[in-house]
C-alpha cells in the first residue's frame, strides 16, 4: 500500500465509513422540518441541469480533470459511487459540506475547467448541499422513478408578447404521485429566435414556429410552439381547398394568420408535375397543348397521366435504389442488374410498400437468384442492418443508442442491441470470389448465399450478457414464447402489419418530402419526440390514407398533387414571405443532379455518356452509380457531372447523403465546364439542326422556350433575341449563346 504523500492526511475508508455512518445517523435525527433529498430523482437531475455528465463534460469517455460521470446520466448507481466512494470520498465532505469539491467547484471557489455552474443562492446549489449535509444517502429500494413528463401548457398558440411565457413541468411517478420538477428540468429551444431560459421561461417576441423539449432525467416532452404575428386586421384568404391535404393546412394557417400564395399557373403545374414525378421536363408538343387547353380538369387528367407513366417507374426506383444502396462498389456486377430489376419490377406492378419492406428482411438464398438478398449483402454487419433497417423503414436514427442512451430519444442500449438481435443469425456463404484486388478483404465479386443460423445472439455491451430482442415500436419486448422462432420472420411480419403506424408514417411522410422538398417530420427518417411533425393532423390523416390504400404510393401521390397545397405559387405575400414549415407556398429549389443533365439533354437533343450504359440512357434510369468512384472503369462526362451536383455513392442507408446545395464548382461547370460546352459546339445538337433546317429565328426560339422553360418567350424576348440572331455575325454562335444563357436561368435551373 502507497504511503499518502506528504503533507496530505487520508483516512483509511472504514473510518470514513464510519463517520458516513455516523453522518447518516444524525441526520435521521435532525428536527422534524428535515428534507430527504433522492439521488436519482433530484441530485442526478441538478447534475443535468448544469452541463455537468454532457459529453463536453464530465460525461465524455474520458471525463474531464479526473471526474468521470455516465453521460446525461444514463447510470445513476455508477455515478452514486463515483461521487461518494471514488478517491476516498473526497468530492463530498458530510462533516463540512461546504468543503465539498461537488460544491466548492461549480461556485468557482476552488479552479474548475467547466467554469461557475451555479449561483450562492440558487436552487440546484441547496439541492446538494441539503444532500451532502443529510449524509449523501442512496435512494431507498421503494424510491418511486419517473414515468413520465407533462407540461403546462401541453401545445401553445399564442400572440407575439414582450412577456415570456412560463413552461411548467411536472414529473409523474411510479407511486401515482405528481411533482413540480420545473426547476429541475433542463429546457431547449429549436429556434434562435425563441430562445428559453433555464427558469422554462420562452421568449415570444418574434412570430415563428418552435419545438420546445423539456428534458428531466431519462425522459424528453416536447412542446410544440405557435407564436402568431400581430396582424389586428387579417382576414383569411385560401384558395377553394381540394381534399383534406387543403383542409388541415390551411386551418394551421389560419390559427397562425397566414394566407397560404394563389394557384400557380398552367406551365408551372405542368413542369412541377414532370419534374416530381418523372424527374423530366414536359415534352414541348404536349405543354403546348396543356397550357392552352380550355379543359377545366385538365390538371387532373395530366396527374393521371404521369403518374402512369414509364417516368414514374424511373423515378421511383432511383430512389427505392438509393435507400436500399444498390451499388456496384458493394455488390457484384450481377448482383446490382438483378437487385435493381427486382426494385423496378416492384415498383411497376405497384408491390405495397409494407410487403416490399418484408420481402427484403426476410430474405435469404442466392443473391443471384433471389434480388432482394441483396439488401443483406449490402448491408454486412448486425449494427449496419439494425441502424439501415431502423432509418429506412422506421425513420429511426438508432445510431447513438450503440454507446449510450439515446440522447433526444427514448432508445436504450438495451433498445439498441435487443433490435439488433434480430439479426444476430444471418451468415454468408461465398460460392466465389473472383476479387481483382487481393488485398482488399471487403471486395467481393460471384455468387453469395445469405443464410440463417440456428443459433447466435449479439451481446449488450452494457450488461455483458446476450440481449433479449426488442421491436422498435410502442411494446417493444417480444413474447417469450416467440423467441426460438426464425427471427427475421417474425421482424418482416411486424414491421409489415397494418397496424404498425410508425412504419406507415415513416413511409407517408417520405412520399410527402419527394412532391415538397421537405418533410412534415424533417429531417424525414428521424422520427423522435423531440423532433415532432409541423402538422400532426395532417400527418396522421397521410398515414390513414397510406394504410386504407394497402400502402400505395401511386395514391398518396395523386392526393397530394390534386391538392390545392401542391399547386401553390412560389409568389409570397406580407404574411407568408418568411414562413419555411408550414407549406403555405412554395420555396424554389435547385434541380437535382439527374434532373439538371437530363434537361440538359432534352434541351440540346443530345443524349449524356454514362459508364456501362448505352447512348440515350437517362439519369434517372441508370443501374447503380459511379460517381467516379468505380475502380476498374473510367468514369464518363455524365457521371462526373453527377457527383459534382451531388448524386449520393449509396453508401448510407439516409437521404442526407444526396446534396442538392449550390457550389461554385457547379457554376464553373454550368458556365464554361466540359460537358456543357462540348453539348452545345457538337455539330449533332438543336443548335446545329436548327441552322441545317434553315430554321427561322422565331421558330427556334419558340422550341427553345417550350423545351427547356415550358413556355413561349414573351412578345419583348422573342423580338430581341431574333434581333441579335440576325445582327451576329456568326448565326451559330449567336443561338449558342442564347441556348447557354437559358440552361444557365434561374428559371430553368430552379424548380418553382
Amino acid at each position: 500500500m502507497k504511503s499518502p504523500a506528504p503533507g496530505v492526511c487520508r483516512l483509511p475508508n472504514l473510518i470514513i465509513l464510519a463517520i458516513v455512518v455516523a453522518s447518516l445517523s444524525n441526520a435521521e435525527a435532525r428536527s422534524a422540518d428535515h428534507i430527504r433529498v433522492s439521488f436519482r430523482n433530484e441530485v442526478m437531475a441538478v447534475l443535468s441541469r448544469s452541463g455537468c455528465n454532457l459529453g463536453t463534460c464530465h460525461g465524455s469517455a474520458n471525463g474531464k480533470g479526473g471526474l468521470k460521470l455516465s453521460l446525461r446520466g444514463q447510470d445513476p448507481d455508477l455515478d452514486f459511487n463515483t461521487l461518494t466512494r471514488e478517491y476516498s470520498a473526497r468530492r463530498v465532505n458530510v462533516l463540512n459540506p461546504d468543503e465539498s469539491l461537488l460544491l466548492q467547484k461549480p461556485l468557482m471557489l476552488v479552479p474548475h475547467e467547466g467554469g461557475r455552474r451555479f449561483e450562492e443562492n440558487s436552487f440546484e446549489l441547496s439541492v446538494l448541499r441539503k444532500w451532502i449535509e443529510n449524509g449523501i444517502p442512496s435512494d431507498h429500494a421503494d424510491e418511486p422513478t419517473l414515468q413520465r413528463i407533462t407540461t403546462t401548457p401541453e401545445h401553445l398558440t399564442t400572440p407575439v408578447s414582450e412577456s415570456p411565457v412560463q413552461i411548467i413541468a411536472t414529473g409523474c411517478f411510479s407511486d401515482g404521485s405528481t411533482r413540480d420538477i420545473t426547476s429541475l428540468a433542463v429546457f431547449d429551444s429549436s429556434s434562435l429566435s425563441m430562445p428559453v431560459t433555464r427558469k422554462g421561461q420562452l421568449d415570444i417576441s418574434t412570430p415563428g414556429l418552435t419545438t420546445l423539449t423539456v428534458r428531466y432525467l431519462h425522459l424528453q416532452q416536447p412542446v410544440r410552439v405557435e407564436v402568431v404575428a400581430d396582424r389586428p386586421d387579417f382576414e383569411f384568404t385560401s384558395p377553394e381547398p381540394a381534399n383534406f391535404i387543403d383542409e388541415l393546412v390551411f386551418a394551421q394557417l389560419e390559427r397562425l394568420k397566414v394566407n397560404p400564395s394563389a394557384v400557380c399557373d398552367d406551365r408551372t403545374f405542368l413542369r412541377r408535375a414532370w419534374l416530381d414525378v418523372t424527374g423530366q421536363l414536359p415534352p414541348a408538343s404536349l405543354a403546348k397543348d396543356f397550357v392552352t387547353s380550355g379543359d377545366a380538369n385538365k390538371r387532373s387528367a395530366m396527374i393521371d397521366q404521369v403518374l402512369a407513366s414509364d417516368g414514374f417507374i424511373d423515378q421511383q426506383t432511383m430512389r427505392w435504389a438509393e435507400l436500399l444502396r444498390a451499388e456496384e462498389k458493394t455488390l457484384d456486377s450481377k448482383g446490382l442488374q438483378v437487385y435493381h430489376q427486382w426494385i423496378r419490377e416492384a415498383v411497376a406492378k405497384e408491390l405495397p410498400l409494407n410487403q416490399m419492406a418484408a420481402e427484403l428482411i426476410s430474405a435469404r438464398g442466392s443473391t443471384y437468384a433471389v434480388p432482394s438478398t441483396n439488401f443483406f449483402r449490402a448491408v454486412r454487419t448486425y449494427e449496419d442492418q439494425a441502424e439501415s433497417t431502423a432509418q429506412v423503414f422506421l425513420g429511426i436514427r438508432l445510431s447513438c443508442a450503440k454507446c449510450h442512451n439515446h440522447p433526444f430519444d427514448r432508445w436504450t442500449q438495451d433498445d439498441y442491441y435487443g433490435w439488433a438481435n434480430f439479426f444476430a443469425r444471418i451468415d454468408y456463404e461465398i460460392v466465389e470470389n473472383k476479387r481483382r484486388d487481393k488485398n482488399d478483404k471487403h471486395e467481393f465479386v460471384g455468387e453469395q448465399i445469405v443464410k440463417i443460423k440456428d443459433k447466435g445472439e449479439i451481446r449488450n455491451v452494457r450488461t455483458g450478457q446476450p440481449a433479449d430482442l426488442r421491436f422498435l415500436g410502442e411494446s417493444e419486448e417480444m413474447p417469450p414464447e416467440m423467441q426460438d422462432r426464425d427471427r427475421l420472420q417474425i421482424l418482416a411480419a411486424w414491421l409489415s402489419d397494418p397496424q404498425n403506424r410508425r412504419f406507415a408514417r415513416t413511409q407517408a411522410n417520405r412520399i410527402w418530402y419527394q412532391m415538397f422538398g421537405r418533410g412534415i417530420v424533417d429531417p424525414i427518417d428521424d422520427f423522435r419526440a423531440t423532433n415532432p411533425p409541423v402538422n400532426p393532423e395532417l400527418l396522421e390523416a397521410l398515414t390513414d390514407e397510406l394504410i386504407r390504400s394497402n400502402f400505395n404510393t401511386r395514391h398518396v401521390m395523386r392526393l397530394i398533387m390534386n391538392s390545392r397545397v401542391w399547386q401553390l405559387s412560389a409568389t409570397t405575400n406580407s404574411t407568408n414571405q418568411l414562413d419555411e414549415e408550414c407549406f403555405s407556398h412554395v420555396i424554389p429549389r435547385r434541380l437535382t443532379a439527374e434532373q439538371t443533365v437530363d434537361a440538359i439533354s432534352t434541351v440540346l437533343e443530345v443524349p449524356i455518356p454514362f459508364g456501362g450504359h448505352e447512348p440515350g440512357t437517362k439519369a434517372t434510369q441508370l443501374v447503380g452509380v459511379r460517381n467516379g468512384e468505380f475502380r476498374y472503369a473510367k468514369p464518363e462526362a455524365g457521371d462526373e457531372f453527377l457527383k459534382l451536383f451531388g448524386r449520393p455513392n449509396r453508401l448510407q442507408s439516409c437521404e442526407c447523403e444526396r446534396s442538392n446545395e449550390s457550389t461554385l464548382a457547379q457554376t464553373l461547370e454550368l458556365v464554361s465546364g466540359d460537358l456543357v460546352t462540348r453539348l452545345l459546339t457538337t455539330s449533332k445538337n438543336r443548335i446545329s439542326g436548327s441552322l441545317a433546317d434553315n430554321q427561322p429565328a422565331e421558330e427556334f426560339l419558340e422550341e427553345l422556350y417550350w423545351t427547356a422553360l415550358t413556355r413561349q418567350p414573351t412578345e419583348t424576348e422573342l423580338k430581341q433575341l431574333a434581333a441579335f440572331i440576325r445582327m451576329h455575325t456568326d448565326p451559330l454562335q449567336a443561338r449558342q449563346d442564347i441556348t447557354w444563357a437559358v440552361i444557365n436561368s434561374n428559371e430553368f435551373l430552379l424548380r418553382y
